[in-house]
């Protein structure tokens, strides 16, 4: 065996037997538990990159610690490191309004947002003239996003038939919400 092999199989017998105090370490550091798996990845692939330079008496903070204490100091050491970068990267990234410019957008949209648009007006118009049946059948493929398939399945006609009559009552809406809007 090489002393690359040697090496390798050392790295891997403590990383596999302190994998689980890193991770807990980790888990300690990060705000839930989104991104834990990738700073992992990290952290065992610094520690591969760096294994060289890892010495167990440097590590040593006692002369009573084992290997794998040492190893587990050593690693978190990385760790803390790439949680501070992970969670300086996610800072930048994030997207964080001012107060003022929220008040100013609240202010703003609030005129907007009272009001129905013409086009949803005129869709409510024609949805009210659709029959019962065929307003719960636009609005259980549109609302819900229910299949016309499994609609089908429910109602035990044909899919192909429930097709053709869906896509008749989105012509017939499509006219109806053009008229409505040309006529204002």
């Amino acid at each position: 065996m090489t002393t690359r092999d040697e090496q390798y199989d050392d790295f891997v017998s403590l990383l596999g037997h302190c994998e689980h105090r890193v991770r807990r370490f980790v888990r300690s550091l990060m705000v839930g538990a989104e991104g834990i798996d990738d700073v992992m990845q990290d952290v065992s692939l610094e520690c591969w990159r760096k294994f060289e330079s890892f010495s167990y008496a440097a590590e040593s903070a006692d002369p009573g610690d084992s290997r794998h204490e040492a190893f587990i100091r050593w690693a978190c050491v990385i760790a803390r490191f790439k949680v501070l970068s992970r969670v300086r990267d996610a800072s930048r990234e994030r997207l964080v309004f001012s107060d003022e410019l929220v008040e100013l957008l609240a202010e703003d949209s609030s005129s907007w947002a009272a009001k129905e648009s013409p086009r949803q007006a005129a869709l409510t118009q024609c949805l009210s003239k659709l029959s019962q049946d065929d307003r719960r059948l636009l609005l259980s493929v549109h609302a819900t996003g229910d299949s016309v398939a499994g609609i089908a399945k429910q109602m035990g006609v044909e899919a192909r038939r429930l097709y053709s009559r869906v896509n008749a009552l989105r012509s017939a809406m499509l006219k109806c919400v053009q008229s409505q809007l040309a006529s204002q």
